[in-house]
């Protein structure tokens, strides 16, 4: 079974380290320079095991704005959130951004915790209850318990610790299916064993000694230890933050925001199409081609924004756009993300991405919006068949279609079938299943009748057109095995 991962989120020095090193015993500021500043820079973990029989893993983010960056980061897999807010100050503005990026990031459970009790009088702490109350109202915070807890003498800890536990016990442990993918967040270096990477595992499972790859670059290597809190076991598993030790890759090549996952269950793309929520806070609108931070995993990359309907998006309006990527990334359908202004730096949306290998779009289409309501659809046959026809007469192999539409195997085998037996999917090549859509197959078949025609009209006396001319009319060079299909059916 899965195990969940509880996030910390909050303004900076209202209490979240303090809350989290008096739940586990873990001090998960370990860096000298916050320790000496006092504030969280950088991600710090710990795990709690709860009275309900589960192992909950814990990120400790970032508060300051400075380093919102590593708070998304952190966000990246995180199942419930501890929403911290000290009770000496209320709503602030890290508070907003911080809330913000969860929303944006589809987290849909957690729980409040009011810090700092001890520095503030009952008639205080009742206003700070209303305040935050207001706040969430409306949001998927707005039952979450609300609990109050002292650093100072841990009053309230075991009600903390009692309301978590209640959160993880109702929850659904769903296995995410398909291969592993863990998003690196940490990376640095054990003598004499070479690599190590740590993160959220976010689906699948993979074992010691198994092949994997670090998407987007592609190195290969091999698994040689794991760790789960601090402890080796054989296999690395969604939902539990995880150590990798991996042989055969150098940590200098390494980076945050690459991806370890299992071979041929990723390809790298320079551009995503996605569905973007613009945060209703912003000032001004978006507009197109705007240069923004995109936050997806782990990884922070420059991006621009292309409006495909619009020329700008006003603030509290979503729209559906093409963001083209100043360097690949790695990711599947589904997959969340965070914007941030490129200057000043500012969270100002996020979305869900829709199509992680898609066309170069053209704007103001009418085709756009039908595929993108494809997209938004829950027909996963739909949702294959849209990718084929994209992929035109070059078609897509099986194992691009697993990849393109997030789902692998026999479960792809067992969407598609029906749709080959009844020839809305043509399969060109028998061993690599490259396919292409009916539409595309029949448009190709009419055309090549057409050429013929008009060959026979120009040269009335000539037996008939020479098969490399035909073929080469028709799609130019290459494609022999599409034309060879072509000409036997007909």
């Amino acid at each position: 079974m899965r195990e969940l991962v509880l996030g910390t989120a909050g303004h900076v020095d209202h209490g979240k380290t303090s809350l989290v090193r008096a739940l586990t015993g873990v001090d998960t500021d370990r860096l000298k320079e916050e320790k000496a500043r006092g504030i969280t820079i950088e991600l710090g973990f710990a795990h709690l095991d709860l009275p309900c029989g589960h192992r909950l893993g814990i990120v400790d983010v970032p508060g300051h704005e400075r380093f919102v960056r590593n708070m998304v980061a952190g966000a990246a897999g995180v199942d419930l959130v501890a929403f911290v807010i000290a009770a000496d100050e209320g709503i602030m503005p890290q508070t907003r951004e911080h809330f913000e990026i969860c929303r944006l990031l589809g987290v849909e459970k957690g729980l409040i915790v009011l810090t700092k009790i001890d520095l503030v009088d009952d008639e205080w702490l009742d206003l700070v209850r209303d305040e935050v109350g207001d706040f969430f109202s409306g949001t998927f915070l707005e039952d979450a318990p609300m609990v109050e807890f002292s650093a100072q003498d841990n009053r309230g800890r075991d009600q903390v610790i009692a309301a978590i536990d209640q959160l993880v016990a109702e929850s659904d442990f769903f296995e995410p299916s398909g291969p592993f993918r863990l998003p690196i967040d940490r990376i640095f270096s054990i003598k004499g064993f070479g690599a190590v990477v740590t993160g959220t595992a976010i689906s699948g499972r993979i074992s010691v000694g198994e092949e994997v790859i670090v998407y987007p670059d592609g190195e290969r290597g091999r698994i040689r230890g794991v760790q789960v809190y601090s402890t080796d076991v054989d296999q690395a598993e969604a939902g539990h933050r995880t150590a990798i030790n991996i042989q055969g890759i150098d940590r200098e090549t390494l980076r945050r925001g690459e991806v370890v996952a299992t071979s041929g269950c990723l390809l790298p793309t320079w551009m995503i199409d996605a569905e973007l929520d613009f945060l209703s806070a912003n000032d001004k609108p978006l507009k197109n081609r705007a240069r923004v931070r995109l936050h997806l995993g782990t990884a922070e990359i420059m991006a621009r924004v292309i409006l495909l309907d619009r020329d700008e998006l006003l603030p509290g309006d979503s729209a559906d756009v093409q963001l083209n990527l100043e360097s690949q990334a790695a990711v599947w359908p589904g997959d969340h993300f965070v914007i941030r202004r490129y200057s000043p730096v500012t969270t100002i949306g996020g979305g869900v991405v829709l199509n992680a290998l898609p066309p170069k779009r053209r704007r103001f289409k009418e085709i756009n919006g039908e595929a993108f309501a494809v997209y938004r659809a829950e027909d996963r046959l739909q949702f294959a068949l849209q990718h084929i026809r994209e992929s035109g007469r070059k078609g897509v192999s099986f194992a691009e279609l697993e990849v393109r539409c997030a789902l692998f195997g026999r479960r792809l085998e067992k969407l598609i079938d029906p749709a080959v037996a009844g020839r809305k999917i043509i399969i060109v090549e028998p061993e690599s299943r490259r396919m292409i859509a009916a539409e595309v197959y029949e448009s190709l078949a009419e055309r090549l009748v057409s050429l013929v025609g008009e060959f026979h009209e120009t040269n009335p006396v000539k037996q008939g057109i020479g098969r490399e001319e035909l073929h080469s009319r028709l799609l130019g060079k290459g494609e022999q095995r599409l034309f060879n299909r072509l000409c036997a059916d007909l």
